[in-house]
């Protein structure tokens, strides 16, 4: 899981340099003796195309979807999505996987439904938090965009926190025309690399509140 983001920067600005921060240890294979700033150079172009993606996640209120996730470890999972936002989100994984993830507007909660355990996080602390937030902006002073990549037919998204770029890169992917998300992949600071794939997503939709409501153990709680 990546953390984003617990600590606030200066705030960047929206011109077409775009500073980059790497990297002080290993990730992804590659160790870097020193800090080293990049620049990611963005056209005109790339600017408007991530203010369209940026307004398009702005006006998801809600998203319901099936899903395929795929990791570069060999694990692969299937299940349902909902995300209500501002704040909630419910990750239910289809059996035998037992796992439910649930974030309730503070929390992030992971739940083994088999092993009757469960586990708190505080949202903000994830990487779910970014397209969760109320007001996401990829200009905000706690992301670096790492990436921006557009082939025909779909844009690429790739950020980072800016106070710790090493924990990891989250990756957002979009088709164009319509302008719609379609997965994003997680990569850790190991270098594993987990996709998530949504299918027969459905924008707008009612959903019952109820899914995103779970009274947590306070045994079970690990909130930092």
């Amino acid at each position: 899981m990546i953390v984003f983001f617990k600590t606030q920067l200066p705030r960047f600005h929206a011109s077409l340099l775009i500073v980059l921060v790497s990297l002080t240890a290993t990730i992804n294979g590659t160790t870097a003796e020193a800090v080293i700033a990049r620049t990611l150079a963005l056209e005109k172009q790339d600017l408007e195309d991530l203010i369209r993606i940026e307004a398009h996640l702005n006006s998801i209120t809600t998203l319901t979807a099936r899903f395929l996730q795929v990791s570069s470890n060999g694990e692969f999972s299937e299940g349902v999505i909902y995300l209500s936002r501002p704040g909630r989100m419910r990750v239910e994984y289809d059996l035998p996987n037992p796992v439910v993830l649930i974030a309730d507007g503070s929390s992030l909660i992971y739940i083994d439904r088999e092993l009757e355990q469960e586990t708190a996080v505080l949202l903000k602390l994830t990487s779910a938090d970014f397209i969760l937030r109320k007001n996401l902006s990829f200009m905000s002073n706690e992301i670096l965009i790492t990436g921006f990549n557009r082939s025909p037919g779909v844009f690429r998204v790739s950020i980072v926190k800016a106070a710790a770029p090493l924990e990891g890169q989250l990756t957002l992917v979009f088709s164009d025309k319509p302008l719609e998300l379609r997965k994003w992949t997680v990569t850790d600071a190991f270098g594993i690399k987990t996709t998530l794939s949504l299918l027969g997503t459905r924008f707008g939709q009612k959903i019952n509140k109820d899914l995103f409501d779970y009274k947590l153990d306070n045994k079970g709680q690990d909130l930092n």
